[in-house]
């Protein structure tokens, strides 16, 4: 049986659990408006990939469209700290 492979954007991002202030992390995928989380990124990217196919299937089963995939590569998205003298206050930016 072929498959099709989509491709969705996913962003993983270090969060807190709520009510205990632990480190964990939450993935969600802005095309789908999902979100799911784990304790560590493998986690959180292993269970954003079982909600998104659960998502897709329930979708197919509702005899509902697939929302086009993000069509793009596989990619890196980062973040990079900046300093600033402290007489700059970063929510006046």
């Amino acid at each position: 049986m072929e498959k099709a492979v989509l491709n969705y954007r996913v962003i993983i991002e270090p969060d807190e659990r709520t009510g205990t202030n632990e480190p964990c992390f939450t993935a969600y995928c802005p095309k789908l408006g999902i979100a799911d989380g784990g304790d560590t990124i493998e986690e959180a990217l292993a269970s954003i990939k079982e909600g998104i196919l659960c998502y897709l299937e329930a979708l197919v089963e509702d005899g509902e469209e697939i929302p086009p995939p993000d069509n793009i590569e596989e990619g890196l998205v980062t973040s990079t700290k900046i300093s600033l003298p402290k007489k700059v206050k970063a929510t006046s930016l």
